[in-house]
Parts: structure tokens; sequence; C-alpha cells
């Protein structure tokens, strides 16, 4: 594995090949944790590992400089995936000082015992020379976590992004152009849908702020590092970062005895007949898919539709958890509506609509519903929602 980011420069992390839960996001291709160590006339070591992995981290440090060599500590972000080695990398490295903002002490302090810990407060603009390099620290907040942090190397124009431009993704390459792009920009979409979605004006703006920076390296904490990719990465934020929508509908739904299924499939039809193949439509059974994949296509779908049953006067539980789940997130700028099948008793379509007027989606029409099983004609109304929805994906993206 090349190590190496630039002369000087050196990724010290650990691949965590099988990791395949990460707080609820499904990560079917692994995990990173990575951290960077910085040698020049001092050795700063940036950002740490997962707490079971600490004695990799310090196994990959040492073969390149002795522990008592490194100065500086830096944590851009707390949370314990980057943070959680801090304690051994601290006990380790006697003569380190960890540097961080005020926000970031704060919560060090709450998840660690830091009292022996010394440390270097920053805030943006400040600068901290290791002899040739230097290294500036921009505060992101809520980019995403309220005391986030970016490090810029302005010799090398290398940018240590923290969360941001990261992905959940374990492989033997280091770099953006040792990898399958397809797969890379896949898992860097899936990423933004799963954990920065909800932020958009923060991520926004440190998306402008790389710009202006204009890097030549971007180390994220998961995933590879760009080098070759920058410029189209920054162009796939700047639509990612809004939910910027594409010709594209979603139906989403559970089912109980397959008539909220008849009328998912209906409306999937009636999309795919009036979009033809300008809008792409996909269909998903919530029990049959993750609530990561369902973000992922929410991130730029103009439209979607999502239905249940009533079951128990509600709607049923694993469209709830799905919903509950896009709730938080916040997909923006979508429209759509709610449908499903009911029969004695009333409230799982009505509880969907729910869900969306709370998501702030535009509502394409009422909310659709039909009595026990479809008939033909409840199946044709279902087919002249789908409508809605491809006659919306070409009204916001026209062709």
């Amino acid at each position: 594995m090349n190590r190496q980011i630039v002369d000087g420069v050196d990724w010290v992390g650990f691949v965590d090949w099988n990791v395949r839960d990460f707080h609820g996001y499904v990560t079917e291709r692994g995990s990173t944790y990575n951290s960077y160590l910085v040698r020049d006339e001092e050795t700063a070591l940036v950002d740490t590992v997962k707490a079971p992995y600490a004695a990799e981290l310090l196994r990959n440090v040492s073969e390149l400089v002795p522990l008592a060599d490194v100065r500086w500590v830096v944590c851009n972000h707390a949370e314990p995936d980057h943070s959680g080695s801090l304690p051994a990398v601290m006990a380790a490295c006697l003569n380190a000082t960890l540097v961080c903002d005020q926000k970031c002490k704060d919560v060090l302090s709450i998840y660690y015992e830091t009292a022996d810990w010394k440390f270097k407060i920053v805030k943006t603009g400040d600068v901290l020379s290791l002899g040739a390099r230097t290294l500036e620290f921009i505060e992101t907040p809520m980019a995403h976590w309220p005391e986030s942090m970016a490090t810029w190397i302005p010799q090398d124009r290398l940018l240590f992004s923290m969360d941001a431009f990261g992905q959940h993704y374990a492989t033997s390459g280091r770099f953006d152009d040792e990898v399958d792009a397809t797969e890379l920009f896949h898992e860097a979409k899936t990423y933004v849908a799963n954990i920065l979605m909800l932020y958009v004006l923060p991520v926004t703006k440190a998306v402008a702020a790389v710009r202006k920076l204009d890097p030549a390296v971007i180390c994220p904490s998961h995933g590879v590092v760009w080098r070759t990719q920058v410029a189209r990465l920054l162009d796939a934020y700047d639509q990612w970062a809004v939910c910027a929508p594409v010709r594209k509908a979603v139906v989403l739904y559970d089912t109980m005895w397959k008539s909220t299924e008849a009328m998912a499939e209906a409306i999937a039809q009636g999309a795919i007949a009036a979009g033809g193949p300008a809008v792409e439509v996909k269909l998903f059974h919530v029990r049959a898919t993750t609530g990561t994949k369902l973000a992922t296509e929410l991130l730029d779908a103009a439209a979607f539709a999502a239905g249940s049953p009533t079951l128990n006067g509600t709607l049923m539980p694993a469209l709830a958890d799905a919903l509950t789940y896009l709730k938080g997130l916040r997909p923006a700028r979508k429209a759509g509506f709610a449908f499903g099948s009911y029969g004695w008793g009333r409230g799982g379509p009505e509880e969907v609509e729910h869900y969306l007027q709370t998501m702030k989606v535009e509502l394409l029409r009422p909310v659709l519903k039909l009595n026990y099983k479809p008939s033909a004609a409840g199946l044709a109304e279902c087919r002249e929602a789908g409508h809605l929805l491809a006659q919306h994906a070409l009204k916001v993206c026209p062709v």
C-alpha cells in the first residue's frame, strides 16, 4: 500500500474492511479511519483513529518517527471514530500538545480524561509553523458537528478536510486514481446523503471556502485521498449539498397483503409511461432495502411517492422507520404524494402524508387511498398519479 501522500506527509490510519454498520449507515464497502503524519522540523499527527485500532496507528507512526518526536496532535473533530485513540496517543507521545478549537476541547473533555493533556486552542486563521510547512486552521461548524475544523498546508496545497469529502470505502488504494471512479463517486454521494444532507448551509459554505483555497490534494477522514478528481468532486458537492434534482422519480412502500404493492407498481408504471427514457424511475420495498440506499436515491430525486397500508390505525413499522430516518436528513426540493390501502379502518396512508408534510414535500395530489384490494379503476388512478411524478421531474429538469 502506498502511504505517502506527498513528500513528508504520510497516511498512518486503519482500513476497516469488515464494518457494515456505522450508527445505522450501512457500510457495504467497509470504511477507513484516516490519520496523517506530517514530518518537518516538527512532526504533527493530524487526527487519529477509532479506539480499537490505536495500536495499529501507533505502530504506523513509529515506523516513520519515534513517538517521542511527535510534537503536535491535531484533532479536527471530536467524534469517537476520529478521536477514540487519543488517550493512547497522548499517553504514548509524551512530548505532544493537542491542537483543536475550544468547542472540540470541551467535547473531548467529556469523552476522555484530559487533565494531563497539553492543549493549544486555535481558531480560524491561526497558523502553526512546523518548519518549512505551516498548518492553517479553518473552523467549519456543523459540517458536521459544532466543533468541526479543517487543516490546510498551503505549501503543498493540501487540505485535511475531516468528514467533508469522505467516503465509507475500504480499499487497498489510497488515492482516487487507484480505485474505480464509479464506485468512488457512488460512495461519496452516499456519504453526503446519509451524513451531511441536513447540513445544507454549513456544507455549502465549506465547499465555497475550499474552492477559494484551490487544493491540489484533499485528505478526508474516511476513504481515499483526492488528488486527480478534485474539480469533479467539488462540482458534485455543489449539487449534492443542495439536493439538486435530476430527472428521477422514486416509489417506496411497505405492504401487507400485496394491495399497496400493486398500487406502488402501478404508480411506477405510470411514471415510466409519462417520463419515457428521459426520467429514471426506481421502486423500493422498504423491507428489501436499507435506509442508507433510500437516502442516497432521494438525495437527487425530483419526486417520490411513499405508501403503506393501515396497520393498527397507522402505517407499517418498516416504512415508519424509513420515513423517520429520511425526515431527520431533511431531503430538500422534493415533491410527491402518499398512497396506500386500508380495510375497515383508516390511518396508514394519512400518516404517511403527515410525514411528507413534516418533511416539507410539495404535495402533487391528495393522499391516494384504495379500500382492500385495488380494482382496475383504482390501479388506473395509481398510474395517473405516477404520471404526476414524471411530469414534475420533467418540469424541474427539462430535457
